[in-house]
C-alpha cells in the first residue's frame, strides 16, 4: 500500500489503539478474570459491540495487549543491542533495559507483584511462549552480527538463556537492574568465549 492511507484505515487503526490503551489501563486494576469488555468499551467511549467486532473475544484482546507491550520491549532491546560496542555490552544494555522498563511498565509490574496480577501472569509466561520466541530470535540475530563465529544454534542458546535469566530477575527482584545485568554478563562471558572459539561444537 502507498504512503497515503484511506481515512477509514486510519480510523480503524486509531480505534484499535484506543481499545488497546483502554485494556492496558484496566488490566492492572481488574486482572484478566474480572475485566469486562463493557468496561473496555466505556473507557474508550465506544459500544461493547465495537470491542467485540474489533477483537472477537476477551482472550484475543488480552493477547493483543501483550503482543503490543512485547513489541515495544523488543524494539527497545533491539535499539540498545544495536548501539552497543560489543556482544557483552549489548547483552548488558538489553538486560538493564528489560528489567528497568518492565518494573516501570504498569501492566508488567502489576503482573509480577500484585494480587490482581495473579491471573495476568500466564499471559506473559505459560501462555507467553510467542514472547519468549520473539525475544530470542531478535537477540540471536544481533548476537551473530557481533560475533559471526557463533553458529545459529549457539546464538539461539545464548539468547534464550539471557531472556530466561532476565525473566528470573524480574520475577524475583533481589538485585538492581545494573547488578542483575552484571551477573548475567559474568555468567555468560566464559560461554561466549568457548562458543566463539569452537562454534562447531554446537552445530
Amino acid at each position: 500500500m502507498g504512503e497515503i492511507t484511506s481515512f477509514s484505515d486510519r480510523t480503524k487503526a486509531s480505534l484499535r489503539e484506543a481499545l488497546l490503551d483502554a485494556a492496558t489501563e484496566l488490566l492492572p486494576e481488574r486482572g484478566y478474570t474480572a475485566l469486562r469488555m463493557a468496561d473496555v468499551a466505556a473507557h474508550a467511549g465506544v459500544s461493547r459491540q465495537t470491542v467485540y467486532n474489533e477483537f472477537g473475544s476477551k482472550a484475543a484482546l488480552a493477547q493483543a495487549v501483550v503482543l503490543r507491550t512485547t513489541s515495544e520491549f523488543l524494539e527497545g532491546i533491539r535499539q540498545r543491542v544495536e548501539h552497543a560496542q560489543d556482544l557483552l555490552g549489548g547483552i548488558r544494555e538489553a538486560v538493564v533495559y528489560t528489567i528497568e522498563h518492565a518494573r516501570e511498565n504498569r501492566l508488567v509490574a502489576t503482573t509480577l507483584g500484585t494480587e490482581a496480577g495473579e491471573d495476568l501472569l500466564p499471559l506473559l509466561t505459560t501462555k507467553g511462549e510467542p514472547i519468549l520466541t520473539a525475544a530470542t530470535e531478535v537477540a540471536a540475530g544481533k548476537y551473530r552480527e557481533f560475533e559471526p563465529a557463533l553458529s545459529a544454534h549457539s546464538a539461539a542458546l545464548l539468547a534464550e538463556t539471557v531472556v530466561r535469566l532476565s525473566l528470573s530477575h524480574l520475577v524475583m527482584p533481589t538485585h538492581s537492574a545494573d547488578e542483575a545485568a552484571a551477573a548475567v554478563v559474568a555468567v555468560l562471558a566464559p560461554a561466549i568465549r568457548m562458543l566463539t572459539t569452537d562454534s562447531s561444537t554446537m552445530e
